[in-house]
């Protein structure tokens, strides 16, 4: 039997994944928002919201939060917090991320991966697992340990052929220096999304992973091989393929003018989506400690020892509110970024949709494009 809305939420607009729609309303019925309408049913019980309702941010790039370090704690718990501190700024899905670390770090992920899903009730916040190294470059490491830096070998193919049995969404980033067109070629074919990043290749060196099956790259613009007149780069290959680029925006890792260039350069819309590379100091405190040794936060920014950027300590909320207030990037096309763009990378469209979702899952914009919280929240605040 169909369920019949009890209520109608309607709001300045909502986006349904692909547009922004001024009047339209929501059924809800039972914490569960049912279909979209152009206007709500005469005589229907209505609830005007100032603001927008979307669905909640999706996330493919988290290396902690809430004082959990996936590099630091393989387990399920770790897991659990860290996309409990996300959701509390709006992001309802997160891609937990494993960096380059010892052989038995990336098994502990693994594994702790696949317990979180054989859960009873698995995490639905919870959408598979980043492996970002250990097959890099080292002039293009970032804050990845250098002495774990490795080629592409059979372990971690075996890693991916387990998740993916599983069932389980895959992104798997690794520089051209690292990795042969044949690795790509294998991991594309288990149905991993491969991700090119942390490199100091040249154009064509990328253009060869990406004919052999990579369809990503990973924080547009940090830790690549830049643009210059004669030599492309990672970066001027990257702009300039059809792949989904991810990016961060926080002002810091990259220019706020350089994030609206990639953003107006791409060839194809709909392939830049918003990454936090957040590390456990959301929704925690400002200190973590990083291959045993400490990372502070200072102004906004974590920094390890050697000076260099560690992750970054930002929300997805963070990031959409700047990509449009700053950046100058319009609503649909930073909510696309947002929302719409990962949920078609994780073939996932029904997490681009606000309808049949939990209202948990369903966000309310201010005016200002910050978060005001949840469907749920105003469910539970001002029952109807």
């Amino acid at each position: 039997m169909t369920a019949t809305p009890d209520l109608w939420l309607l709001p300045d607009a909502i986006f349904d994944g692909s547009r922004l729609r001024p009047g339209a309303a929501l059924g809800i019925a039972q914490g569960r928002s049912l279909q979209i309408a152009e206007a709500p049913p005469p005589g229907a019980p209505v609830r005007r919201i100032s603001g927008i309702l979307t669905p909640g941010f999706l996330d493919l790039q988290v290396n902690g939060g809430g004082d959990a370090l996936l590099n630091n704690d393989q387990s399920p718990e770790a897991l659990h917090r860290m996309a409990a501190a996300h959701r509390r700024f709006g992001t309802v899905g997160i891609l937990p991320t494993v960096i380059t670390d010892a052989p038995e770090v990336l098994a502990r992920a693994v594994d702790a991966t696949l317990a979180a899903q054989a859960e009873p009730q698995p995490d639905r916040s919870l959408l598979g697992l980043h492996i970002e190294g250990p097959h890099l470059s080292i002039p293009r490491r970032g804050t990845h340990a250098p002495e774990w830096v490795r080629p592409f070998d059979a372990s971690t193919l075996a890693h991916v052929q387990l998740l993916r049995a599983a069932g389980l969404f895959v992104k798997i980033t690794v520089a051209p220096e690292s990795t042969t067109p044949q690795d790509v070629a294998r991991l594309a074919g288990l149905g991993a999304v491969v991700s090119i990043g942390h490199s100091d290749a040249t154009a064509d060196e990328v253009r060869t992973l990406l004919d052999a099956g990579a369809t990503c790259f990973t924080h547009l613009f940090n830790a690549m091989s830049p643009m210059l007149n004669r030599a492309p780069g990672v970066t001027g290959a990257c702009i300039n393929s059809s792949a989904y680029a991810g990016i961060i925006c926080d002002g810091i890792h990259v220019a706020d003018e350089m994030v609206g260039l990639a953003i107006r350069a791409r060839p194809l819309p709909g392939r830049m989506f918003l990454v936090s590379d957040a590390m456990s100091t959301v929704g925690g405190s400002g200190h973590l400690r990083l291959y045993g040794r400490d990372v502070w936060l200072k102004d906004g920014r974590l920094v390890n020892a050697e000076g260099s950027l560690a992750g970054a300590h930002v929300t997805m909320a963070e990031g959409l509110h700047r990509l449009i207030t700053i950046v100058g990037t319009p609503p649909e096309t930073a909510l696309d970024m947002a929302v719409a763009a990962p949920a078609r990378l994780l073939a996932r469209p029904d997490l681009a949709s606000p309808e049949h979702r939990d209202a948990a899952d369903l966000l309310l914009l201010a005016p200002d494009w910050t978060v005001n919280g949840t469907v749920a929240d105003l469910l539970e605040a001002q029952p109807a």
